[in-house]
């Protein structure tokens, strides 16, 4: 792996300590990483200023915002990080000393009236003759996204008159290496969210069986998510997607009541859980009945041969619509219909976490899987196919970007578990 995601064990995959600015990392909150991985940024992108300009955070904020800072703002709000790496934050005076006490900000600016005056000073003394400051819009990706329209008006006023006015432009890019390229600490993170799934689809024949609905097995996932203090990876209402049989709602589906565990049903679950912050999303199936038949078994080679084809693809420096290409390419030629979404997506802290797209070139994606594929991002690997008259067959693996193509960081399913016993 690159600097920026440290380097693992092969035999355990422990995270070994970084080398160069990264030497001090395990002395580091997580915020610290994420605010140093951002000065590299910075520099590395050519621009004077990365600006994150916020209020009332509490009510919902820049999808940016938990990785730079810890806690929440109230006034009008500017995160500065600055082609030297220096940070600024220029705050309400109320909410100064809770940035001060973190020690992840080498300078807190507070102000009373107006954040204006500071906020031109700090920029002054941070840009040089041709400044070029990098803000939160983008129209492709939502979590680079995050400058709401009113507070960019408020931002050209501050700006207006100055030698400012005309030099925004879109952070997107640095957004998405931001959140895409996981320190050593996020990635340890992830690998105990998939752990902590894993835990939970392991007990899934203990409560799965004939007879009983979507429903029942819904609630009994999110019952253990909640004992072991779990959050959940997209909406709660959706999370997990639990599919049996032919006339299941596919896709963001609504587990039903009616719908029950049968012999010779497809049986499905998306699961998505968050631990410390950061999440999985795997899929995985099993057979209804004492043995899977040969077209199932057909279905489940097919999907795991297009997931290799889609892995053997993720590499650095490759666009993200190749690799789904890739995995598009052998299922079609495996006889199966073509699937109606892209092949994989990144995950931090939430399960749809932005940036570069595995992904078709299709208009309702917009630049996303034109983005080039970087080491220690961490992506989903998934399709699958429907098996007339047995239900969706679907699987989703995790993998990180390595130096030279991809490690998988969940365990592979390659095989099909069977759920045969009867609900007493």
């Amino acid at each position: 792996m690159s600097v920026a995601t440290g380097e693992r064990s092969a035999n355990r995959g422990e995270v070994r300590r970084p080398s160069g600015n990264w030497a001090n990392l395990f002395e580091m909150s997580l915020t610290s990483e994420k605010l140093l991985q951002a000065g590299e940024l910075v520099r590395a992108a050519g621009i004077d200023v990365w600006l994150t300009f916020i209020r009332e955070t509490a009510g919902g904020s820049d999808p940016v915002l938990p990785l730079i800072l810890d806690g929440g703002l109230t006034w009008q709000s500017a995160l500065v990080v600055d082609r030297s790496g220096r940070r600024v934050a220029i705050v309400g005076n109320y909410d100064a000393d809770p940035l001060r006490a973190s020690g992840d900000w080498d300078e807190v600016v507070p102000y009373v009236q107006s954040i204006r005056e500071p906020f031109l000073e700090v920029l002054e003394r941070s840009c040089g003759p041709n400044p070029r400051i990098a803000v939160n819009f983008s129209e492709s990706d939502v979590k680079a996204d995050g400058l709401t329209h009113g507070m960019y008006l408020v931002l050209l006023r501050h700006l207006v008159g100055t030698r400012f006015e005309d030099s925004l432009e879109s952070a997107e890019g640095l957004v998405r290496r931001l959140r895409g390229v996981k320190t050593p600490t996020e990635l340890v993170r992830i690998r105990a969210a998939i752990a902590a799934g894993d835990l939970i689809f392991a007990e899934v024949p203990t409560f799965a069986r004939v007879g009983v609905s979507e429903r029942e097995v819904y609630d009994q996932i999110q019952r253990r998510m909640r004992e072991r203090g779990l959050d959940f990876a997209w909406d709660e209402s959706g999370d997990p997607i639990v599919n049996s049989g032919p006339h299941s709602m596919i896709g963001h589906g609504i587990p039903s009541t009616g719908i029950r565990l049968e012999e010779g049903h497809i049986f499905h679950i998306d699961l998505g859980v968050t631990l410390e912050g950061y999440s999985s999303d795997i899929q995985r199936c099993w057979f209804v009945g004492s043995e899977p038949p040969a077209d199932a078994l057909d279905g489940l080679t097919a999907v795991n041969a297009a997931i290799s084809a889609g892995a053997e693809a993720l590499r650095p420096g490759i666009a993200g619509w190749r690799v789904d290409e890739a995995a598009r390419t052998a299922l079609v030629e495996r006889g199966y219909p073509e699937f109606l979404h892209a092949f994989g997506h990144q995950v931090g802290r939430v399960a749809h976490d932005g940036g570069t797209l595995l992904g078709p070139r299709w208009e309702r994606y917009g630049n996303t899987p034109e983005g080039e594929i970087v080491p220690g991002e961490v992506y989903t690997l998934e399709l699958g196919v429907d098996v007339p008259g047995r239900g969706y067959l679907g699987i989703e693996e995790m993998a990180v970007v390595t130096d030279t193509g991809c490690e998988f960081l969940s365990v592979r399913q390659l095989e099909m578990p069977v759920l045969s016993e009867e609900r007493r």
